[in-house]
């Protein structure tokens, strides 16, 4: 890998019809920065205004999906003059809307931290693979915010009560827990055979018949609106400028639970 791919926060290669974009931020599990969300925005537009880009398979660098929003950036926003924080929930609201309504058919491949944002960007692929390392959070209560744009998508995969219980709680999933849930599609062993295999069997479709189900099944569906997107934004805005979120953040940056947590309790809130 070369010094400039060590620094761009995505990868992207595109080999017989399937375009594979790697989360490229391995110090950080991939945590979600503002740089990382607009280059996948940058990367599905050209994707989409391209015939050769036939499937799209996510996955994480250096043995974790995506450990979430990036809390230094969403530190950094919150402190920025301006509602910095609230461009940043609009714009990744944008990310995962935009996934979870494509016409090209898209699989992950999820391992090691999947919490958060990554969570919820797990939950807008048509094909969801799990490796055994794998472990699901959703976090944000414990540093004093909220799965504000996340929401919708953990309600279509789970469930409401399901979703409810997972937000409320922040209680961790495993492999084999997600895939009870409906949260993963496949439990795998070997990651390169099994999406192989799942990459052979989309590709027997016919593209634009493909493309033309995927687009018969949002029609059918409701989508998440712009009003939403900005609705969510707004509301999680309001929670990243609390006092609560900065006693969360700085607990988080400090590796320190949080001072509303009970003492003793068996998941502390540096546990990411």
């Amino acid at each position: 890998m070369t010094k400039r791919e060590q620094s761009d926060p995505i990868l992207s290669a595109l080999d017989r019809g399937v375009l594979t974009i790697t989360l490229n931020r391995p110090e950080s599990r991939n945590a979600m920065s503002s740089a990382m969300v607009e280059s996948l925005i940058a990367s599905l537009d050209q994707a989409e205004q391209s015939d050769a880009v036939r499937v799209i398979v996510l996955r994480g660098s250096g043995g974790n999906f995506c450990a979430g929003g990036d809390i230094k950036d969403m530190a950094r926003a919150r402190g920025a003059s301006g509602d910095g924080i609230k461009a940043l929930s609009v714009t990744f609201g944008e990310v995962a809307r935009r996934f979870s309504r494509s016409p090209i058919p898209s699989v992950a491949v999820l391992e090691g931290a999947v919490m958060g944002g990554g969570f919820g960007i797990a939950c807008t692929v048509d094909v969801a693979l799990a490796t055994r390392s794998v472990k699901f959070r959703l976090p944000e209560t414990s540093l004093g915010v909220v799965p504000a744009q996340i929401a919708p998508f953990l309600i279509e995969r789970l469930g409401y009560s399901e979703a409810k219980r997972l937000a409320v709680t922040g209680a961790k999933l495993d492999a084999l827990a997600a895939h009870k849930v409906g949260l993963v599609h496949h439990i795998v062993d070997d990651v390169d055979a099994a999406l192989e295999a799942e990459l052979t069997r989309i590709l027997r479709g016919g593209p634009r018949a493909t493309a033309a189900t995927k687009r018969l099944f949002f029609a059918l569906h409701p989508a998440t609106s712009a009003a939403e997107i900005e609705h969510a934004a707004e509301i999680f805005s309001a929670a990243a400028r609390s006092d609560e979120a900065a006693a969360g953040f700085q607990a988080f940056i400090t590796k320190q639970p949080p001072p509303w947590s009970r003492k003793g309790s068996p998941e502390k809130s540096n546990e990411r």
